[in-house]
């Protein structure tokens, strides 16, 4: 709502996932976040909300590439399910 532009959003059979950029942080919210197994410890942000998990990514971060394409894979497979 106050993105004027809107968020990016990402679906497939459903919603996966948002793409929201702040001065400090590119913030990935999968939208059914809670539901999905993260073995490699993706998440790092919205960890004790009901549904929504994030991933907050900030200048100099390293993300684990095979683990958050396995977290979007078991998004899909979620909405899918």
């Amino acid at each position: 709502p106050t993105n004027p532009d809107g968020v990016p959003t990402f679906s497939l059979d459903g919603l996966v996932c948002t793409l929201e950029t702040y001065k400090d942080k590119v913030k990935v919210t999968f939208a059914k976040g809670a539901s999905l197994p993260d073995p490699a410890g993706i998440f790092n942000a919205s960890l004790d909300a009901g549904t929504r998990r994030a991933v907050d990514v900030r200048e100099g971060d390293v993300v684990d590439a095979d683990g958050f394409v396995e977290l979007v894979r078991a998004a899909v497979a979620l909405n899918r399910g």
